[in-house]
């Protein structure tokens, strides 16, 4: 895929759901996401252009709704943007080749990082080892 389109071609390329989510910055419902409870092992590249994100060894079950990892791949594949959006100030997540928004990172996740990164599912695809 491309990694750079207009809102038309992504509107074609991409689901009514990952639209939503990925270019305007929507969140799919808590709980409700295809990786949310997922062990398969594998990586966890960007639903809208195929970069690597996450890696599965580094999920865990954080209780919140959403797959959260606790590092990515590689901090160069993903960009932290300041979001102060819906009355709160939180840091949200985009692939950094494509721009889709993945979701957001808190600081209260687990060691090494003490990060969780909360990432919507149709923000993603899996590529299982």
């Amino acid at each position: 895929m491309g990694k750079q389109k207009t809102e038309q071609q992504w509107r074609e390329t991409l689901s009514a759901e990952q639209f939503d989510v990925c270019r305007n910055k929507g969140t799919e419902r808590p709980f409700t996401g295809k990786y949310t409870d997922c062990k398969t092992l594998g990586t966890y590249i960007c639903a809208c252009c195929g970069e690597s994100l996450f890696d599965s060894e580094t999920k865990y079950d954080s209780g919140s709704g959403w797959p959260s990892f606790w590092n990515t791949i590689d901090a160069n594949n993903i960009k932290e943007i300041t979001d102060e959006s819906h009355g709160m100030k939180r840091v949200e997540v985009t692939c950094k080749s494509c721009g889709a928004h993945l979701g957001h990172v808190f600081e209260d996740g687990p060691q090494p990082t003490g990060l969780r990164y909360c990432i919507n599912s149709v923000s993603m695809e899996l590529k299982e080892k």
